[in-house]
């Protein structure tokens, strides 16, 4: 299984959470707004220096170094 970050992810496509990896702060923040392991997540917009996605049927702007701690796999 070969595991991308969040900052990767193509505009559209569907993803299952991986990992988290940050500081435990923002680990355990994430995971209570919804972003915790085997979630499902889709990016709706990405620049260079933040991005738009949606877990749990919630959109979020997350930056990027949020974003680069977040590592997704395809969902099939």
């Amino acid at each position: 299984m070969s595991a991308t970050t969040l900052t990767e992810a193509p505009v559209g496509k569907y993803f299952r959470i991986y990992d988290l990896q940050s500081t435990p702060e923002i680990c355990h923040r994430l995971r209570e707004l919804g972003f915790y392991e085997n979630a499902i997540i889709r990016c709706m917009s990405n620049s260079e220096s933040h991005l738009i996605c949606e877990v749990c049927n919630t959109r979020f702007g997350l930056n990027e170094h949020i974003a680069k701690g977040i590592f997704i796999v395809p969902f099939n």
